[in-house]
This record gives C-alpha cells, sequence and structure tokens, in this order.
C-alpha cells in the first residue's frame, strides 16, 4: 500500500525490481508503514531464499552460515536486516566482502536515517530509500480488504478512529482493530477509545475537523484571542489529536508569529514540546494550557519568518553572488571585529541586498536599537 515515489509504474525502485537489477539498499521510515513488508514482496518477486534478522540480535557466525550455504549456489539469499542502524562497524566489516561480491543481496530496514550510522564504504554499495506514513484514503482502503476478508463488524466512527488514531501506522490499527475484535462486536467507537484513549502520533482525520480546529486555534493564538485559542486547545485534546503533534504546531507559530518581537516564546515552546513527550497526557494539557495563554498574550511579529522567504525567493530566482574574496575560510585581509571594539566597516555581500524589515514590535525594537548602534560606530 501507498509509497508511490518508490513503487508507482515509472518509480526507480520498482524498475529495478522488475528488472531484477536491484542492488544493496537500505529502507527507512515510520514504523508501520511497510518495510518488512516490501522486502518480503522483493524477495516473492526475485525468487529469493529469504532470511529475517535484527541487528540488535544478529550474530556473525549466523551470517557466515548463510553465506557459506549459498557459496556455490545459482540463486543468492536476499538477507533482510530490521534496526539497521544498530549495526557495530565490526558487523558491517563482515558484510562489506559479501556486498562487494553480491553472495547475498542485502536489504536494511529502520524507523531512522540510517545514512549516519552506516560507514562509508557500506554507503557506496547501497542505495538508501525513505518511505512515507501511510495517507488517510491508502489505510482506509487497507482496513476495508482486512474487515471484508475476516468478516469483522465494525461501526462507521469507529473505522475513522481506527485510521485516524493509527497515525499512519499500519500494524499499529490492526493491533487495535484485533484487540477490539476480542472485546465486542460490532466494534464501536468506545471500545476502541477505552483500549487508545489518545490518537498515537501526527495523522488528519478523515473529515476537515482536524485541520479546521488546529487552524482555529492557530489563528486565534495570532489574533491574541486567548479564550478562543483555549478553546479551539481543548476540543483538539477532547477528539484525540497527540500532545507532541499540538506542541510542535504550537512552536513553529512561536517563530512565525511572534519571532523577536517576545525571543522567549520560542525558549517555552521548545520547553513545552520537550516536556509533553516525556509526561504525555493528561498532565500535558497543562503545560499546553500555559503555553496557549503566553503565546496568545505575546506582541506578534512575522518579519523573521518573511525575511527567510524573501532570502530564499531570491535564491531561487537565480540570485547566486559569489562570496567575498576577503570572509572565505582563512582569507588574509579579513577584518577581525573583535579588534576594533565589535564592529568595523566591511562587506559581506558581493552584491547589497536586503531581505530583514523590523517591525519594532515588542523586543524588536531593542533589538533594531543595539543593531543601529553596533552599526554606527565609527570604523
Amino acid at each position: 500500500m501507498g509509497q508511490q515515489h518508490l513503487l508507482g509504474e515509472e518509480a526507480p525502485l520498482r524498475k529495478l525490481i522488475e528488472a531484477d537489477a536491484l542492488p544493496h539498499i537500505f529502507l527507512y521510515g515510520p514504523p508501520g508503514c511497510g518495510k518488512t513488508t516490501l522486502a518480503r514482496i522483493i524477495a516473492t518477486q526475485l525468487d529469493r531464499p529469504f532470511y529475517e534478522m535484527n541487528a540488535t540480535t544478529l550474530k556473525i557466525d549466523d551470517l557466515r552460515k548463510i553465506f557459506k550455504e549459498y557459496a556455490n549456489a545459482l540463486q543468492k539469499p536476499l538477507i533482510f536486516i530490521d534496526e539497521v542502524h544498530r549495526l557495530s562497524k565490526n558487523q558491517q566489516e563482515v558484510l562489506l566482502p559479501f556486498m562487494e561480491n553480491n553472495a547475498a543481496l542485502i536489504i536494511g530496514a529502520s524507523t531512522e536515517n540510517p545514512y549516519y550510522s552506516l560507514t562509508a564504504a557500506m554507503r557506496s554499495r547501497s542505495h538508501l530509500f525513505e518511505l512515507e506514513a501511510l495517507e488517510q484514503k491508502e489505510m482506509s482502503a487497507f482496513l476495508e480488504k482486512i474487515i471484508d476478508l475476516e468478516e469483522i463488524e465494525v461501526e462507521t466512527e469507529a473505522l475513522e478512529y481506527l485510521v485516524f488514531s493509527s497515525g499512519g501506522d499500519v500494524r499499529a490499527m490492526l493491533n487495535l482493530l484485533e484487540s477490539a475484535q476480542a472485546v465486542s462486536s460490532p466494534i464501536t467507537l468506545k471500545t476502541l477509545k477505552q483500549i487508545r484513549p489518545h490518537a498515537m502520533q501526527a495523522g488528519s482525520s478523515e473529515s476537515e475537523s482536524h485541520y479546521e480546529l488546529t487552524s482555529a486555534m492557530i489563528k486565534s493564538i495570532r489574533g491574541s484571542n486567548i479564550d478562543a485559542a483555549l478553546y479551539y486547545l481543548a476540543r483538539l485534546i477532547e477528539g484525540g489529536e497527540p500532545a507532541e503533534f499540538i506542541a510542535r504546531r504550537l512552536a513553529i507559530l512561536a517563530s512565525e508569529d511572534i519571532g523577536n518581537a517576545n525571543p522567549p516564546a520560542l525558549n517555552l515552546a521548545a520547553s513545552t514540546l520537550n516536556i509533553v513527550k516525556h509526561i504525555g497526557y493528561p498532565e500535558a494539557r497543562i503545560s499546553l494550557s500555559q503555553l496557549v495563554v503566553y503565546l496568545a498574550s505575546s506582541p506578534k511579529s512575522n518579519a523573521a519568518y518573511m525575511a527567510i522567504n524573501r532570502a530564499q525567493k531570491a535564491i531561487k530566482e537565480g540570485e547566486i553572488h559569489p562570496i567575498p574574496n576577503h570572509i572565505k575560510t582563512h582569507a588574509k585581509n579579513y577584518v577581525y571585529p573583535h579588534d576594533f571594539g565589535g564592529w568595523v566597516a566591511q562587506e559581506y555581500l558581493s552584491k547589497p541586498m536586503r531581505f530583514y524589515e523590523t517591525e519594532q514590535i515588542g523586543f524588536e525594537k531593542t533589538l533594531s536599537e543595539w543593531h543601529k548602534k553596533i552599526v554606527s560606530k565609527d570604523s
């Protein structure tokens, strides 16, 4: 299900599989998105003996036995290694010569990007592909197939919650379905919420309420309406929205809509995000409420947000200019500002450009005054 960017008709990974030209690959993506299933499908498609291993329990002797068994075989095995980011350097070194000689096809999987945990030698012998969490339509289609196949009775509201609360994780969705089936038939929303009171991670419900409530909360904070912001926060919490998702949205707002008008807002948002990761509901609602009240009460400025937008727009439109020689690495004619009391007249752009426009709101006014004092010093 899903992964059309990798497995669509014209996608490169699909073509490599169909041409039996697949190199060693490493798959990474969120839980329950189909990494192991994809490896099994590839093994079936290529008609290869399939071995599943986990890097946390993998033994080098077991690998050597497999390689020895197929040393003279025409059909080489496919070895699937889960949690591949946990492979030790010693384990990677053992795999290298067999990867080089194509003694087996190695497919690794991880919920984390394994790029930095793999040695340069491993990376040079493989490709890295990212899988995405399944979309709501794909999750719903898969769920309908399972329900029809197993002849399970599920109420409509329960169907929506199964999908929404699983946040793109098919395994989690099926686990909840299986548990609920053992409790009641037909499966009801009440039963599901008794087993999983809150959504697992950021996702979107089939209805537009998820998007609309989030938007309403953000706009209420931007408009400095504390009570409206709290109302929509409560709606999101009672609707099963994950605390981490809400905190992430508020952290974005702290930079986008408040910025340097009140810099501590971003610190409080970061602290709240860290706190809710560790405590969860019901206590997380208190930290979220504190943050919402603080953000709604803060002076607002989108100057930093607009500035980076302008800068990126200029780059995309071809404004690529050389770095002045005197500020390049190890430049001998670079003038060190600290030798001149903290500031000295010096060019930092080869072409004059301006992106930042202060709105003189809140602490931004102080920052602007500081900056004016700095650059008005005699060189």
